[in-house]
């Protein structure tokens, strides 16, 4: 069963023998216990970057975890993998960082057998970050780093986080554990830039610029794009750098840990078809 609050219809999981589809919220615990009857875990993926009308951080991730934990045990779900966060964590100054830190918090005092995968930044065929980005270098001939002193990220595949997603749902492994999920390579974000620059076939100039004005970038894109650009959250993710986990958590096994390195290949097959920025993803012309 697929809970979401809107159907991808493109999505190749709705297509898959026994799938099939809730169009909901986390707002309902019944409906959302119906939904889990009969299975044995529930993966809980649901997350935002940015508050919009109701869809605010303590709705979906704080009051959202905790209507999916109620919901599992009235339907009997033996087990809850929560996706969080590499950084969540509490008193940061970040409402993002810290709802889904609150997040995790509820899992781990549920009494249910959880994992919680903190994961960097998830690369993939649909994401915000190849999509924003290769738009973004197809667009301007300028490119502002975050920050005066560049900081190293760690982009995560999603085949690779989907791996692991699939044996803490399925086997009787990493229970009751807070696990940090990475990639495999550790390159500055002006790097990470430049390859997918060269898979789009872009030159553009590439800068540092101070946070104060990218956050005054984001402040704006939130409010005038359907899709930020940059969100605030993404902002604070990105200053900070995605590498370390905190507060400090356990690795993944071996055998599960991340291989797909940010190559080319990678980056090519994750493309969306989308050309630049345009009306179409303003606010008031959508």
């Amino acid at each position: 069963m697929l809970v979401a609050r809107g159907k991808d219809k493109g999505s190749e999981a709705l297509h898959l023998p026994g799938a099939s589809f809730l169009p909901s919220d986390l707002s309902d615990v019944h409906q959302l216990a119906r939904a889990f009857s009969g299975g044995g875990a529930v993966a809980h993926c649901a997350g935002i970057n940015r508050e919009l009308g109701e869809q605010t951080y303590d709705r979906v991730h704080v009051a959202g975890t905790r209507n999916v934990v109620e919901a599992a045990r009235r339907a009997g779900v033996g087990k809850i993998v929560l996706l969080s966060f590499l950084r969540a964590r509490p008193d940061c100054g970040s409402a993002y960082h810290q709802s889904k830190w609150a997040a995790e918090e509820i899992v781990r005092a549920s009494g249910l057998d959880f994992t919680i995968l903190k994961a960097g930044v998830i690369y993939g065929r649909g994401d915000h970050v190849l999509d924003h980005l290769s738009q973004a270098l197809r667009t301007f001939p300028l490119f502002a780093l975050v920050g005066m002193r560049e900081k190293h990220i760690r982009r995560l595949a999603v085949e690779d986080l989907v791996r692991i997603l699939r044996v803490a749902l399925l086997e009787d492994r990493m229970s009751r554990q807070t696990l940090a999920v990475t990639g495999p390579d550790q390159l500055l974000l002006g790097d990470a830039v430049r390859r997918v620059a060269d898979v789009v076939a872009r030159r553009p100039i590439i800068f540092p610029m101070p946070v104060f004005f990218h956050r005054v970038l984001a402040f704006v894109a939130e409010r005038i794009m359907t899709i930020p650009l940059m969100a605030v959250a993404q902002l604070r993710i990105l200053s900070e750098g995605i590498v370390e986990p905190l507060p400090f958590c356990d690795p993944v096994p071996d055998d599960l840990s991340p291989r797909s390195k940010f190559t080319s290949d990678k980056i090519r097959r994750g493309l969306p078809d989308h050309g630049p920025f345009g009306c179409k993803d303003l606010r008031g012309c959508a």
